[in-house]
């Protein structure tokens, strides 16, 4: 709810998750008409684990559009009607958005007759117009890592996407390997792991690159190396980057009856230039495991 909307008015979210112990991976595309989407991409992951379909099929880990929102209302996920999506801020933020829009559009047709006309001179000047939300705004991209008392790592992100997107669009929320990751300890992995990221494409040719990333790894310990019980436990380190102005933390375990969020607010040093700079903070505990 309150996600930015697309260049018809319309909102689609894209969603993704992954349990780190199975790496299954579940996501949903430019969706429509749910209002919590992340709740399809884990029913897919979840659906996905009970094995194959009559007649062997394969069952579906990554679903778009009217196919993901069929498949969800099947599976028993209640669909909304999708203008209770769209708030006064997101409305107000399109309605803004498209007269940019329709401006620059004016601006360049008026541009390529000119040229066309060759009446083009030194003094014709060329205006750039952004559409993305106020580095200050908040943004309505929502990430997730996790960890049990047994090391096992999972991780979600979801997404309204890019303001202004063309429908159908298709953002790295959703996409594997991309908007989220989550892989136990293993093998070469010494560490258990789980990512989500959030952000304007990560190109080169980018001037100003937005974006964010949450990381939880952990791995096996002793809680007291002194301690004649030795008592187990996991070594846990939340780390969180960003290169927006600011990005909001939030937590909470099995004990809290709700998430504790704006108890954090990361911010760029003074004099940094968002989109240029990098913020780097984290922390580290260590949470008791069962003992047999």
């Amino acid at each position: 709810m309150g996600s930015n909307l697309n260049l018809s008015g319309d909102i689609e979210c894209d969603a993704s998750t992954m349990d780190g112990k199975s790496l299954n991976f579940g996501a949903v595309g430019a969706l429509r008409g749910i209002k919590n989407p992340i709740l399809v991409a884990n029913k897919l992951l979840s659906e996905a684990q009970k094995g194959k379909l009559s007649a062997g099929r394969i069952p579906p880990c990554f679903l778009v559009g009217e196919g993901a929102h069929k498949w969800a209302v099947d599976h028993g996920i209640v669909p909304c009607p999708p203008d209770i999506m769209t708030t006064k801020f997101s409305l107000s933020a399109f309605r803004k958005n498209r007269r940019k829009l329709e401006l620059a559009e004016k601006v360049e047709t008026e541009m390529i007759q000119t040229k066309k006309r060759r009446e083009v001179t030194e003094n014709v000047s060329v205006f750039i117009f952004t559409l993305s939300t106020n580095v200050t705004a908040s943004l309505d991209t929502v990430g997730a890592v996790v960890v049990d008392h047994e090391g096992n790592v999972a991780a979600a992100v979801s997404s309204g996407g890019l303001a202004m997107k063309h429908p159908g669009r298709v953002g790295q929320a959703a996409v594997y390997g991309c908007g989220c990751w989550a892989e136990n300890a293993g093998g070469h992995n010494v560490y258990s792991t789980a990512v989500s990221t959030s952000g304007s494409p990560f190109l080169a040719c980018e001037d100003s690159v937005l974006g964010g990333v949450i990381v939880l790894r952990c791995c096996r310990c002793s809680m007291d190396s002194e301690s004649a019980l030795n008592t187990p436990a996991l070594l846990v380190e939340f780390l969180w980057s960003h290169t927006t102005e600011s990005m909001c933390v939030g937590y909470m375990s099995t004990q809290d009856g709700k998430a504790k969020v704006n108890t954090h607010i990361s911010r760029l040093p003074p004099g940094a230039v968002a989109g240029q700079s990098l913020a780097i903070e984290g922390g580290v505990c260590r949470l008791r495991t069962s003992v047999n």
